[in-house]
């Protein structure tokens, strides 16, 4: 088997990883409000494909680019950026055809339940009078109405918006193209129709209908729902004036994002081909970018069918709720149990509440010097920002880095800096070139006894909303050895630069990837040595190729390499040969699988950390990234247990196999075990058990 076997190309093992997400909105294990949201969840994340990924590979097998840029090969397969497009197209098309199939199935079982999506041939006369009257009162006075012609320009088409497009013909039989801004924001999305109790019409079905009362004399000869999706790829620091407050700057390329240039244009009805060239020549878009299909252009309603559902608790996963840590009492300060020992909290099973008492405890505590913290993604309504709003108005240092960079995510931190600099914190945003992608939060107390630092290291960002849907680790401690190191790094970033060595944190850009190189060789050497090698790891996408290279280098020696990755996976285990001891398992389930873990060894001399980093090549060396030792042997071994618990899992984990595709698990005569499930499981138990005491 050649060596270019073990490897996978990105895009397609990101579509694959879709696809799983797509299965559970047809899993008869999943409740049907669930599968539904997961429906739903498959369109976005295939929007933001386009968006970024395929907004990307076009950009650089663009004709305006340099030939030996078009002609680059991905590192892995050996693909051009033309070639990962058409394959990515090809995968993407048979999903297309597998969600229609998934969203036929969801309608007929919610039909069971009383709620129902309709068009108008399924609707009575009288249903269709009262919708008459809707468009005619509520509608029609605020549509625009565009007819394209020689006279008239070709109107800018909205990232993600639906029109209803019409083929227009006059008396002379003439041809014009007429577009209508369905107007998402002016309407509500869903019609209740008075056919039955649940019973609805897509707004945009209803504009389509009533068009010809929009477009006069003009004849309808055929008509169709269009919806485009525009590239999101735009380098903010190519574009950035030095003369412009970066803030400002920021918030232009926000503005620059609408109108970059479409990569895909979806139709919801077959519609001449003539026209479809005319739409893709004034869109300038290949054809071979069209999707038609029967099913709604935007799935995104669903989320809003799951919550008119609400009142079926039968349809839903059963209501988990954070609990209580039993390594935190409620009736001590947090700060001063964190300098008795360190403490793991683990998301979304346990609460984030223990690190945002802290922060209003330092906020407070008159020994507490300054506070300083790496933003990413943080709730719409933050307790995070607001303990440290109060921290700088009761006179603290508060140094913030807000990434605005942090991608769909930039106007909301802008808002959050604003405030932030309001209150007299002090913001900076981020380093040049590269993005601040660490969960880093440094305390500074000054006592009678010297410098003390309260240091927490994460895997997740300060959301306290995300904290109760994604699975995260927050490491919490008073170590001065990683408290000083994190000072190394704040320091490094105030000044817009990065760390170029530490002895205890691993910190990308320049000291990540090579102490992970150097600990599987660590791992190589044992195996060589006729000991037991071992690496177990858990990320959501690995892509790095000198990492990957040495992880099969890794099995070759006979190390067991055990990887749970959840999305994107550019290697293949299981390939004889090379990759023999390279065993992959992906987890799809009710929360988002997002915390990473590194293990390197096995017993007492096993090294762990948790990070802030995938293995993916913008992670190890272009990003600023933390990852933490975990040096307490408790919080070692609830890793290792917590990883356990996973790499067991026999309802949701998917193995892998040698040629890359995923086989879901089965439990058979085993006890079945859902490792999501059984993690809040304990997490429960043991919060009953500091209520017992």
């Amino acid at each position: 088997m050649k060596e270019d076997s073990i490897f996978i190309n990105r895009e397609l093992s990101w579509l694959d990883f879709n696809r799983r997400v797509l299965v559970l909105g047809k899993d008869k294990n999943v409740p049907l409000a669930e599968q539904v949201k997961f429906l739903a969840i498959y369109g976005s994340n295939l929007d933001e494909f386009f968006m970024v990924r395929v907004g990307s590979l076009q950009e650089r097998a663009s004709l305006m680019r340099a030939k030996k840029e078009r002609d680059k090969r991905e590192n892995k397969t050996n693909m051009t950026p033309g070639e990962q497009i058409d394959a990515a197209i090809s995968r993407i098309r048979t999903l297309c055809d597998r969600r229609d199939r998934t969203y036929a199935d969801v309608l007929k079982k919610l039909e069971d339940e009383g709620v129902s999506i309709v068009n108008f041939r399924q609707i009575s006369p009288e249903s269709e009078q009262y919708l008459a009257k809707i468009f005619r009162e509520d509608y029609l006075p605020l549509l625009s109405t565009y007819v394209v012609g020689k006279k008239q320009t070709f109107p800018f088409l909205k990232n993600k918006e639906i029109y209803a497009v019409a083929v227009l013909r006059t008396g002379s039989e003439k041809e014009k193209i007429g577009i209508v801004p369905c107007g998402e924001n002016m309407f509500p999305r869903l019609i209740e129709v008075p056919e039955r109790t649940g019973c609805y019409i897509l707004s945009e079905e209803l504009i389509l209908h009533y068009l010809p009362l929009l477009f006069g004399s003009y004849r309808i000869a055929s008509k169709t729902l269009a919806r485009i999706t525009r590239s999101a790829d735009i380098d903010a620091d190519s574009v950035y004036d030095e003369d412009l407050n970066y803030r400002d700057h920021m918030a232009e390329v926000v503005r620059l994002r609408q109108k970059l240039c479409p990569v895909r244009l979806e139709l919801s009805r077959k519609i001449g081909h003539d026209i479809i060239e005319k739409l893709c020549d004034q869109l300038r878009l290949d054809t071979a970018r069209v999707y038609e299909y029967d099913t709604p252009l935007d799935i995104s309603f669903l989320f809003n069918i799951q919550d008119k559902l609400r009142s079926h608790a039968e349809l839903f996963y059963a209501p988990r709720h954070p609990q209580a840590t039993p390594d935190i009492v409620d009736n001590r300060p947090v700060m001063e149990q964190i300098l008795e020992k360190d403490v793991l909290l683990h998301y979304p099973y346990q609460s984030i509440r223990p690190f945002l008492r802290m922060l209003s405890e330092a906020a407070n505590d008159p020994q507490v010097v300054s506070i300083r913290m790496t933003l990413y993604r943080l709730a719409r309504d933050s307790k995070v920002v607001e303990a440290l709003v109060e921290a700088a108005e009761n006179g603290k240092q508060v140094d913030v880095l807000v990434e605005l960079k942090a991608r769909f995510d930039e106007e909301n931190n802008i808002e959050w800096s604003r405030r932030l600099e309001r209150a007299g914190c002090h913001v900076i945003y981020g380093v040049d070139k590269l993005k601040v992608h660490s969960k880093l939060c440094l305390i500074t107390r000054k006592t009678d006894e010297g410098i003390q630092y309260i240091t927490q290291i994460g895997t997740g960002n300060y959301n306290e909303k995300t904290s109760r849907l994604y699975t995260d680790l927050s490491y919490i401690t008073a170590r001065d050895e990683i408290g000083e190191e994190a000072l190394q790094v704040f320091q490094a970033l105030m000044l817009g630069e990065t760390v170029d060595h530490m002895s205890v944190l691993l910190v990308a850009p320049h000291c990540l990837q090579d102490k992970l190189i150097d600990m599987i060789d660590g791992e190589i050497s044992k195996a060589k040595a006729g000991q037991k090698g071992l690496i177990r790891l858990k990320m959501n996408s690995l892509t790095d190729k000198m990492l990957i290279d040495k992880l099969v280098e890794a099995s070759q020696a006979g190390v067991q390499v055990e990887m749970i990755v959840r999305g994107i996976c550019c290697l293949r285990g299981g390939v004889p040969g090379l990759t023999d001891n390279v065993h992959i398992i992906s987890i799809v389930g009710r929360f988002l699988e997002h915390s990473r873990i590194y293990i390197f060894g096995d017993g007492d001399a096993a090294r762990y950390y948790i990070a802030s980093a995938d293995w993916m090549t913008r992670n190890t060396l272009r990003r600023v990234e933390v990852a933490t030792p975990i040096l307490q042997d408790d919080v070692k071994r609830r890793i290792d247990h917590i990883f356990d618990v996973m790499w067991h899992d026999n309802v949701q984990a998917r193995d892998q196999q040698p040629d890359g595709s995923y086989t879901r698990r089965y439990p058979g005569t085993q006890t079945p075990l859902a490792s999501q499930n059984a993690l809040y499981d304990e997490a429960y138990r043991m919060a009953k058990g500091i209520k017992e005491q």
